[in-house]
């Protein structure tokens, strides 16, 4: 009752003050605040923060202060229930994830706690199991970050939530000229940081090329180049008579400078170089950065901030600024960029957006993917800039763009940031039971920004994600921007590849070629027609098209293009070593082929044989059909427009599933054949996945992500008829989802290839792989096998 009236009564607080230090070293810990629980042991109360690189206030890299020294906590063994229990130190009611491999970039000093277990009920943090205070074997590469629900405990008082206030909220590349200012992507300005709502340049005194290589790796750029000195030096002697201001902590902008609307119409007009650093203040807020050039942002380098009370502003100095190289996709012509991306050992995969995807390398010339066991910041930056964009904003695991398929080929890749290639850094081959597909490491790369979004738009869908697909043609003299629509013809869902990656909405799931029912806006001429692209672009203006010359059949608004995207798509391929294993030759009386004949399931030459007698020579195989997308794969037809076929007795959902193909060397046809999905299932499922497709008794038809469809080669029309080939050597091909009928993230691996020996009486599979499984130079051999004849003697 007395300790409480003391801490009521600030007259008894000093009267006693001396006395009440003392106490506090002994006090027992349940008058302190509800949310921390220390240890009996702990000399003063736990006190926590969040930290880290750009950020919102509710989550970051986890700070501890215990024993009188800063720490963080290892991500080994964490889980929401531990960031439940630390959200609720900072006074957030819960949390809504949390991260590993130092996301939020690398802390210092201690790690405090390793292999933290709560259960998410905890008081304190010092209550979950843990392997004690400072008992550690991780490094900072290790910590652990926080994601809290942006909503406050109520009449959380607590003091001891630290908030870092010096820190870097946002930055930005202000180019020098006007002229700049237009071209994007912007590779050379001024660096500014945001501080309290307003900008603020940085003192280049003591400025290096690793400051500028990690700002311009935020900026999407791999790498800096030097500055051109002496036109910075006529910026400064212009702005001589400007003295620098210092942003500091209590310090704000008072007032913007003002302009003067005549001087800006014909002072300096048609020069292209009037700088804007000519039009305001500099106001510095950072005097000292120094990054070690690995940092994947500026936050996490060692900064050091101007105070309030500080007398002169980056004397002898000039603001910080710096030069970018782009990388080949936003630098170079289509022909260069062909060259350049066929050197690349690294390449991503499954990703929506450009500089995103799941890591894959190559490795005697056949392409596998990376183990996330201690995937981070540092090893994704590598491949990012590898790739010709800047650093890494994430280090994804856990297949989160989808799993590969083949072989694994690096497991604990551990880099500096330093290396040209992920192949510099360190790592493990993989030996058995190693890794699984499950644990495929990704990416998201940080690019520059180009500003295609704004040059499409959707009007008149049902959500953000559909609608009427219009271009911008220009701006009137009133300032007003022109729209217009696109031609239907033709447009399919490669064409939706690219308009949806562009306006950032994802993956495509219908490209459509009439949209009278999405009649959303005034615009009705058509600006663009012929637009035909092979799925890979950034922007529409990339693929053909008619240009200005506009050669459209109907040019009603009804037949304008129109599109639907997708966060998530799903993904097929093939099990091509499958088809090796299983394929064999079978002659099969004519007798018992009435009903594939009627489903068109052999060559043209069966309907002249002499039936029911005679028979035709089958190729047969197992197809196994894995969906290793992050969406299930569904017909494009309802069930209500399913086709029954009463010979088999069975639905098709759709017409042609797979094409069949026996090729010569030069690419000529000699053999096909087709696959209905008569019934599109889960068959088997990987661990953790529950099969929801089953075609018994007229159920869903579809193959669930993470599931696989088996055709076996003893079913009807698994099959190509090869009773008119010559024996020979040719290519065996089969192709999945041929006519694009169903959206997925990647077409280039719904085609697998085999090389196939035919001596009339037996056959032999060799090479078979997916077509984006090999290096190019290594599917050129594969085209080059079996040589000029073609003929067996």
């Amino acid at each position: 009752m007395g300790c409480k009236s003391v801490m009521k009564t600030g007259f008894l607080c000093r009267q006693w003050g001396v006395l009440v230090v003392l106490l506090s070293l002994w006090l027992p810990q349940s008058f302190s605040q509800q949310t921390t629980s220390p240890p009996p042991q702990q000399k003063n109360k736990l006190k926590f923060r969040l930290a880290g690189y750009p950020r919102k206030h509710n989550e970051g890299r986890i700070e501890v202060f215990y024993n009188e020294e800063w720490g963080t906590i290892c991500d080994d063994d964490f889980s929401t229930e531990n960031a439940h229990v630390l959200c609720r130190h900072l006074g957030f009611i819960s949390a809504t994830g949390w991260t590993h491999s130092s996301k939020y970039g690398k802390g210092a000093g201690k790690i405090w706690l390793d292999n933290v277990q709560c259960s998410g009920s905890e008081k304190s943090i010092a209550d979950c199991r843990s392997r004690g205070w400072g008992n550690s074997d991780c490094t900072h590469d290790e910590d652990a970050g926080v994601i809290c629900k942006d909503e406050r405990l109520p009449g959380f008082m607590e003091s001891n939530v630290i908030e870092v206030e010096e820190r870097v909220e946002e930055i930005r590349l202000r180019p020098l000229g006007a002229s700049a200012k237009k071209r994007l992507p912007i590779t050379e300005g001024i660096v500014e940081v945001k501080y309290k709502g307003s900008w603020a340049q940085i003192c280049d005194d003591g400025w290096t090329p690793k400051n500028s290589r990690v700002i311009c790796g935020m900026f999407g750029f791999p790498q800096e180049r030097k500055a051109n000195k002496n036109f910075y030096k006529q910026i400064k002697k212009r702005a001589a008579k400007t003295k620098g201001k210092i942003i500091g902590s209590g310090d704000r902008e008072k007032s913007k400078p003002k302009s003067n609307p005549k001087s800006k119409l014909n002072k300096d007009s048609g020069s292209g170089t009037r700088l804007f650093t000519e039009k305001q203040q500099n106001k510095y807020r950072l005097h000292s950065v120094a990054c070690t050039g690995n940092e994947v942002h500026l936050s996490v380098c060692p900064l050091q901030f101007y105070k309030a009370n500080a007398t002169r502003a980056c004397e002898g100095g000039m603001p910080a600024v710096i030069s970018c190289v782009p990388g080949p996709q936003f630098s170079l012509g289509n022909s260069q960029k062909k060259k350049t991306k066929s050197t690349f050992r690294v390449r991503l995969k499954g990703g929506a957006k450009i500089g995103e995807g799941r890591v894959e390398v190559l490795k005697d010339n056949e392409w596998g993917t990376v183990c996330d066991d201690r995937w981070n910041l540092q090893a994704a930056s590598v491949v990012c800039r590898e790739l010709g964009y800047g650093t890494a904003k994430d280090a994804l695991t856990g297949a989160r763009m989808g799993q590969g398929m083949g072989p694994i080929h690096m497991n604990e890749v551990q880099c500096s940031g330093q290396e040209k290639s992920i192949w510099n850094c360190q790592y493990k081959n993989i030996t058995t039971n190693d890794c699984r597909h499950v644990e495929d490491a990704s990416v998201k790369c940080n690019i520059p920004y180009m500003g295609y979004e704004t040059l499409i738009r959707l009007r008149g869908g049902r959500n953000r994600l559909e609608g009427r697909m219009e271009v911008m043609t220009g701006v009137d003299g009133n300032g007003i921007e022109q729209w217009g629509l696109i031609c239907g013809e033709g447009w399919g869902i490669k064409e939706a590849m690219v308009a949806c990656r562009q306006l950032g909405l994802g993956f495509a799931n219908s490209g459509l070629q009439e949209t009278w029912y999405w009649d959303g806006s005034n615009v009705t001429e058509m600006v663009m027609s012929g637009v035909k692209c092979t799925g890979n672009e950034m922007s529409l203006s990339h693929c053909q098209h008619h240009g200005s010359s506009i050669n459209c059949k109907n040019t009603d608004t009804r037949f304008a293009a129109g599109i639907i995207c997708s966060e998530t798509i799903s993904d097929l391929v093939l099990n091509a070593p499958l088809v090796q294993q299983t394929v064999y030759i079978e002659d099969r009386p004519l007798h018992m082929l009435y009903c594939a004949a009627e489903e068109n399931c052999l060559s043209s030459s069966a309907a002249k044989a002499n039936w029911p007698y005679g028979h035709r020579r089958l190729l047969r195989f197992s197809s196994q059909i894995h969906n290793i997308g992050r969406a299930d794969f569904r017909p494009k037809a309802g069930r209500h427009s399913w086709v029954w076929h009463e010979c088999h007795r069975h639905y098709h959902s759709m017409d042609i599933f797979t094409h069949y193909d026996i090729l010569t060397v030069n690419g000529t046809k000699v053999a096909e054949g087709h696959k209905a999905s008569f019934c599109l299932e889960d068959t088997e499922c990987q661990e953790g996945v529950s099969k929801r497709y089953e075609c018994a008794n007229f159920g869903e038809q579809g193959i669930t992500a993470g599931c696989w469809d088996l055709y076996r080669h003893d079913f009807d029309c698994q099959w190509i008829d090869i009773t008119d080939i010559k024996p020979g050597n040719y290519i065996f091909q089969v192709v999945l989802n041929p006519n694009f009928e169903v959206a997925e993230s990647d077409f280039t691996n719904n085609a697998m290839k085999c090389n196939c020996k035919y001596d009339g009486d037996r056959i032999w599979f060799h090479n078979c792989h997916i077509c984006d499984a090999f290096s190019e130079e290594a599917e050129k051999q594969f085209e080059q096998y079996p040589g000029q004849n073609n003929q067996i003697s």
